[in-house]
């Protein structure tokens, strides 16, 4: 068996045929470093207890949010020394260097670029659970997977879809400075909008906020269709980053 697990996971059939790219490029970087590969489909949530399954309803999002720590939780029971959990629309387009971190735990970096009210670029600087990487013995991921557990049961409102994934992540890190795979970012439309046209001020603004360059980077599945992105324009987009990244 091998010492690290990478897990991912999706609904079958795939929604959009780009997002076997990405998929395909998580897997091509754990077979160069010799990690063992596991995908798993709508099971994942039955990880989650059915009562505060049913109380999450038909939030997907929060309810992944939530099932991929307990599976991450499970890989280190069965005996792997580290975990890893890449989302789906998760592109690694610079193997040689997504190097993992020698920390006990790591999530990624969130540099999201968009307009504010008076239509002028804005950056906020965030982390992202669309990479974790958890090592056995370390402590985070218990704490936040029962934090997690604890908010949803406590919320008697409305959910937002980032409830327990990037906002409270955030909220964390921006308490005890979470370790930061700072290569593992995430891009808005606004920036993949610009990348695809070879230009543009978000792009810009991603770059010299960015404090790192990039060497995989979450594609937003959620958001692209809602922007309008094609599946032409989206593999457009993963070609070129497959080829010179963000520079």
């Amino acid at each position: 068996m091998s010492a690290t697990l990478v897990i991912q996971s999706h609904r079958d059939p795939l929604p959009f045929e780009w997002l076997r790219l990405c998929m395909d490029s998580v897997t091509s970087w754990a077979q160069d470093n010799q990690f063992e590969m596991c995908f798993i489909g709508d099971e994942l949530f039955d990880l989650i207890e059915p009562e505060l399954f049913e109380k999450i309803g038909a939030q997907t999002v929060i309810a992944s949010d939530l099932a991929r720590l307990k599976i991450l939780q499970q890989g280190l029971a069965e005996g792997y020394d580290r975990v890893i959990w890449c989302d789906a629309d998760f592109l690694i387009f610079d193997s040689g260097q997504f190097l993992l971190p020698d920390s006990d735990f790591a999530v990624g970096r969130e540099i999201w670029v968009q307009q504010d009210k008076s239509e002028k670029l804005r950056t906020y600087n965030k982390v992202h659970n669309a990479l974790l990487m958890f090592r056995r013995g370390n402590h985070f991921l218990d704490f936040y997977c029962d934090a997690a557990e604890r908010l949803l049961r406590l919320n008697q409102g409305r959910m937002v879809p980032q409830f327990i994934g990037p906002k409270l992540l955030t909220a964390l890190h921006n308490i005890i400075q979470c370790p930061v795979m700072e290569m593992a970012g995430m891009l808005s439309p606004l920036v993949m909008r610009d990348l695809i046209e070879g230009q543009g001020a978000a792009l810009s603004l991603f770059r010299k906020e960015s404090p790192s360059a990039l060497a995989g980077a979450n594609l937003g599945s959620s958001l692209t269709e809602r922007e309008g992105f094609s599946d032409a324009e989206m593999e457009k987009l993963i070609k070129q980053l497959m080829v010179k990244g963000i520079r």
